[in-house]
């Protein structure tokens, strides 16, 4: 997932960047209101984390904007006020859940997960399969003819984004972009190295390959 955090308490902030990257998720973080408003509205995200108490503009501020210009991406809003009416009110401003600090980030994870689930354009699916490879979304587990794939958190999210597209091409430029958040070349062979360590892992020893190269355009899985 895509996942942007507004939150002013840095140190908080980068630990949280940091655990739901290690999750396997790409994470942008804004430190204040402004400045997470106009990231939020220029930006495709999956899911919008949002401290209520924030600097140069408050999150239900940020909400109520985002709601009135047609935006329904998933909002998770984090805050140290947890008395009822402060939750009626983030909900009613259009925040799709409500966490009170301090938090487990295990429970945090999984909120954000089930709001991505319910925004999903495919409600419900929690995997993918491809002949016989499989992939778990939410046990984050891959196997193939019924044996167990150990994976990297790059290279889940990496086979993840090609079976989501399976049966399509996949440019190095979408991959650039969604699973490594790149939005410029970085002129390394990045790509080539994860692609010959998963291929490694989902198709050497199997008569029938399912990730394939496709020459001058990209790769595909099917």
């Amino acid at each position: 997932m895509k996942i942007l955090l507004i939150e002013d308490d840095r140190e908080a902030a980068s630990y949280l960047v940091q655990a739901l990257d290690e999750a396997g998720h790409v994470s942008h973080h804004a430190s204040d209101g402004e400045t997470g408003y106009a990231m939020a509205s220029g930006m495709d995200y999956d899911v919008l984390i949002i401290d209520r108490m924030l600097p140069r503009r408050d999150g239900i501020s940020i909400i109520e904007s985002l709601r009135a210009e047609g935006d329904s991406t998933p909002v998770l809003i984090l805050s140290a006020l947890g008395e009822v009416d402060d939750r009626v009110t983030g909900l009613r401003a259009g925040g799709d859940d409500y966490l009170t600090k301090p938090y487990a980030f295990s429970e945090l994870l999984a909120r954000i997960e089930v709001l991505a689930r319910r925004s999903s354009p495919n409600e419900g699916e929690t995997g993918f399969q491809v002949a016989d490879l499989t992939l778990d979304r939410l046990s984050r587990k891959v196997a193939r003819d019924g044996k167990d794939i150990l994976l990297q958190p790059r290279e889940f999210r990496l086979l993840e984004y090609l079976m989501k597209h399976s049966g399509q091409v996949v440019t190095r430029t979408m991959l650039l972009e969604n699973v490594w958040d790149y939005h410029f070349d970085p002129q390394t062979n990045v790509i080539d190295v994860h692609m010959s360590r998963l291929r490694a892992k989902i198709d050497k020893g199997y008569k029938t390959h399912v990730l394939h190269t496709i020459r001058g355009a990209g790769y595909m899985i099917k």
